[in-house]
């Protein structure tokens, strides 16, 4: 074999070798375990019917959503929102919202985006109707609560305030500021 040949073998030798490595080298890789995205560990649902317990276990409401996914940090988001007290509690109000957030250290329920909170027997035994673009509800406690402006409609009756405080197992509203209605006789 001429020194040229034994040049050019063993520049192909290498080559070789050196294809060999690097193939070597990145099946390795791709055989590690990747870590798991930690966006993927929580759940997700369509067409979601989450149950809310009483302290005593008993059913206290249910929230219908189209959708509902944990979050990383453990809470719930939900889209299309409708949240109704169990016929047991005996508290007339159904809410519907765009969206709804559940945080896992509280016990409220975070409505946002066009908010609506009706009931056929609402204050003064009359139809009410509570709309508002952010509302936070105390399940536990039948308190919704925002500093939001609201536009309340009882009856023939409407008011306008920002900040409202409700009671909606005994009925009592409360207006934090800005009020102004108008009252049909």
């Amino acid at each position: 074999m001429s020194p040229r040949n034994m040049i050019v073998f063993a520049v192909l030798f290498a080559a070789a070798l050196g294809s060999w490595y690097v193939s070597r080298v990145r099946s390795d890789v791709e055989q590690r375990p990747q870590p798991v995205d930690p966006v993927h560990r929580g759940f997700y649902l369509k067409s979601a019917r989450i149950l809310g317990t009483g302290a005593d276990g008993s059913l206290l409401y249910e929230i219908w959503a189209e959708h509902a996914e944990e979050q990383v940090d453990g809470r719930i988001e939900f889209t299309n929102v409708r949240f109704d007290y169990s016929p047991e509690a005996d508290v007339p109000w159904t809410v519907d919202a765009d969206s709804a957030t559940i945080l896992p250290e509280q016990q409220r329920v975070q409505l946002r985006g066009h908010v609506r909170a009706v009931s056929s027997q609402g204050f003064s035994d009359g139809d009410t109707e509570i709309r508002t673009e952010y509302l936070e509800l105390d399940p536990e406690n039948y308190v919704a609560e925002t500093d939001e402006r609201v536009q309340i409609r009882i009856g023939a009756r409407s008011l306008t305030a920002t900040g409202m405080l409700a009671s909606l197992n005994d009925n009592r509203l409360e207006l934090k500021s800005n009020v102004s209605g108008k009252f049909a006789p």
